[in-house]
């Protein structure tokens, strides 16, 4: 297995630069494993694909303003931070830019709108892959200092912050939006509802490696950076009832699969967990709790991709791809969607 086996080429302008609106209009392309066909929909059209007694499993992270603009004391100069992962209260795990001559002792004023300094910062180490971490004078003041990060690959800004928060998003945490949740709105939850589909709710907050591509040859080699998820027991107890009756899980997005595969390590279906996970899912993977995965179109080479093509097969999700661009799709984060059954 090699990387390159998950590359691909996309032309820039298939690339989603705004949401759709309303959300659940998105095009929603039905992908089937077993034969290998492929419907093409509106992602308000998947009441008709899921039945009674399905269960969909969604990740209620939700993006916090990670994106802090500061300079540093003495020098003045810009840096832009990125954070990452609360270590303790007050203590952050961040990416800054530029990186270079900023390391321990540096101290950093994260500014405000208005120009003034909101928040007093200090690097006290340097870690692996340019995290840097950050000591903050008074933490509680970040969320106003602070402005939802966009992936790197969108340029537009978006007019309303909330476009880019699932409808259910409750738990903060992520630094980026668990992105195949972005097509539900509220009205779609009530009609599958109403239609006989059970919820439940996990929480993965998505962290560094939404951001970094896979630079070596061998994806087994690739580090993994911890995300913190907790399964709760409530929702291991329905899904493994689910299990045994036989009804579908339906995972709605990739956080999710990871979440649900890390709770069900052991084999012996899923259990409750909290704490941290670094699990990487590739072909071979033998699936212990996923029937169904809702999902959007990723980039080359990028991890997201290699875990669908371990629960459709790779050469499949390719096929579907190259499908995908005929057919005009929009690819990434405000892009459009796939159900593989």
């Amino acid at each position: 297995m090699n990387t390159a086996d998950f590359d691909y080429d996309l032309p820039p302008e298939f690339i989603a630069q705004t949401p759709v609106e309303p959300r659940d209009h998105s095009r929603l392309m039905v992908l089937e494993r077993a034969d290998g066909s492929m419907a093409h929909r509106r992602f308000h059209d998947i009441v008709d694909c899921l039945g009674e007694g399905d269960v969909l499993v969604f990740n209620d992270s939700r993006v916090i303003p990670a994106r802090l603009m500061g300079r540093k004391a003495g020098t003045g100069g810009r840096v832009e931070l990125l954070l990452l992962r609360r270590v303790e209260p007050g203590l952050w795990e961040t990416l800054v830019r530029p990186g270079r001559r900023v390391g321990p002792g540096t101290a950093i004023e994260v500014s405000a709108d208005d120009g003034s300094v909101g928040v007093c910062g200090e690097i006290v180490e340097t870690k692996v892959r340019g995290i840097r971490v950050v000591r903050f004078a008074d933490e509680a003041a970040l969320e106003a200092l602070g402005q939802v990060p966009l992936p790197p690959y969108i340029h537009a800004p978006v007019a309303d912050p909330e476009r880019y928060q699932t409808v259910y998003a409750r738990v903060k945490g992520s630094v980026a939006a668990p992105t195949a949740g972005l097509h539900f709105t509220p009205e779609l939850l009530h009609r599958l509802a109403g239609k006989g589909v059970q919820f439940a709710f996990i929480t993965l907050h998505v962290g560094l490696d939404t951001f970094l591509p896979v630079r070596v040859e061998d994806p087994r080699q690739h580090p993994m950076h911890s995300e913190y998820c907790e399964v709760r027991e409530e929702v291991a107890r329905e899904l493994s009832r689910a299990k045994q009756e036989g009804r579908r899980v339906v995972c709605v997005g990739t956080t999710v699969v990871r979440a649900l595969e890390h709770a069900a390590i052991g084999g012996r279906g899923v259990e409750a967990f909290r704490g941290w996970t670094d699990i990487l899912i590739l072909p071979g993977h033998r699936f212990q709790s996923v029937d169904a995965l809702i999902t959007n179109f990723h980039l080359p080479r990028s991890t997201l991709l290699m875990l669908v093509s371990a629960f459709a097969g790779r050469e499949l999700v390719l096929r579907a791809y190259c499908e995908a661009m005929r057919q005009g799709y929009r690819f990434y984060s405000f892009g459009d969607a796939m159900l593989v059954v």
